[in-house]
């Protein structure tokens, strides 16, 4: 789903990362909260104190979606459903699940849990700031301080942070999928069909009917000279557009592969190379004529391990003739392995997980075959085409 993730701390035992698109919404956040929103309704701050402000105000963003996409993941985690981990990207967060929900309660709950935590901070920023003198809202507050004594910045910040936790938990909240209102909806119609690809498909059509709303206002703001607001709602607008139907995707394949065995799936007869011969002769005899971009390494029919173009990459031109594959290649292990037996979702979760689109097949210690990601992707969508309903 995301680029090369910036991985940044572990909380309650889900690691947190960061997508680098995330440091492009906190920029423009920081920067149009120090020049806009608080100038606005706190005059009379200095220029630095609108900036550290506009920091503080990321950061709290930062930190409550952070929140919200833990809820999820808690819940998750209290059904057995693993997590791979939770990661910030450029229009919010998203707790990356490894499998489906395994029941309508399961994923409502889970759903359920992220606005829950939104309203629940939205609520304690509002007390905060109420607290420090800002009952009356903004308007309340005085250039100098407040009547309970707190800073204007420290309460400004507060009352941001409760009406964006309030804004995220209502936007949250829409039936639209994949929104956790959609989520929620789907599950209530999983419920009642006893289908979950019924109900995926009736929760994403609504989802992407939401979509064009959204593009729609935004091309109205534009159209009413607002167009930095405009290109943002046509933005959100188009991402939830892919993204239900990605997830409707998601669910046909994950129906058609669910209960297959990885051999069904794999190229038997696999190209491998010694572990003898050099570097070079491996980019002549193999890399160059099959045109792969990782290779099996066997000793007399029993698997050694791989190896990659990455490997050749690290070793000078000048020792390619003196280099051999066995100096290069990595080990068996879980994450470029797969038992022929095994069934084909698990081998796509562990191709997610470790980012291989390639796995060497085994039967005990030796090699049954190659599975990769891409002709399954095909044969999923060809048969996903000639079979689902209209």
């Amino acid at each position: 789903m995301f680029g090369k993730a910036i991985p940044l701390f572990r909380v309650l035992g889900f690691s947190v990362s960061m997508d680098i698109s995330w440091l492009f919404i906190a920029l423009f956040i920081t920067w149009s909260l120090a020049g806009g929103l608080f100038p606005a309704y706190f005059p009379g701050l200095t220029a630095a104190t609108y900036w550290w402000m506009g920091i503080a105000g990321a950061f709290g963003l930062f930190f409550s979606l952070v929140l919200h996409e833990l809820s999820h993941s808690v819940v998750a985690r209290a059904y057995g459903l693993p997590i791979r981990g939770i990661t910030l990207f450029l229009f919010g967060g998203v707790a990356e699940m490894e499998d489906e929900p395994p029941t309508a309660k399961a994923e409502f709950l889970m759903a359920l849990a992220g606005p829950v935590a939104s309203a629940v901070l939205s609520l304690g920023f509002y007390l905060l700031g109420t607290l420090g003198g800002g009952g009356g809202g903004p308007e309340s507050l005085s250039e100098n301080g407040t009547q309970g004594g707190w800073p204007v910045p420290a309460v400004g910040v507060a009352w941001y942070l409760a009406y964006l936790n309030g804004l995220l938990a209502a936007f949250n909240i829409i039936p639209a999928f994949p929104l956790d209102g959609g989520r929620m909806l789907r599950a209530a119609l999983w419920a009642r069909w006893a289908d979950l690809r019924r109900a995926t498909r009736a929760a994403a059509r609504i989802g992407t009917a939401f979509s064009y709303v959204l593009i729609g206002l935004g091309v109205m703001n534009i159209l009413s000279g607002h167009v930095v607001g405009g290109l943002w709602w046509c933005l959100i607008g188009l991402f939830l557009k892919g993204a239900a139907g990605a997830s409707y995707y998601q669910v046909m394949v994950r129906r058609a592969l669910e209960g297959e065995p990885v051999a069904r799936f794999m190229t038997r007869d696999p190209v491998t190379v010694s572990p003898d011969i050099t570097v070079r002769r491996f980019l002549d005899d193999h890399v160059y004529r099959h045109y792969h971009d990782m290779f099996p390494v066997c000793d007399n029919g029993r698997l050694l391990g791989c190896i990659t173009t990455r490997h050749i990459r690290d070793v000078a031109k000048d020792d390619w003739d003196r280099t051999t594959v066995a100096a290069l290649c990595d080990p068996c292990t879980p994450d470029n392995t797969v038992d022929a037996g095994e069934d084909a979702m698990k081998a796509i979760a562990r191709m997610q997980r470790s980012g291989n689109s390639r796995l060497m097949v085994t039967d005990g210690p030796r090699l049954a075959g190659i599975i990769v990601l891409k002709d399954m992707l095909d044969l999923m969508a060809l048969k996903i085409d000639l079979e689902a309903p209209d």
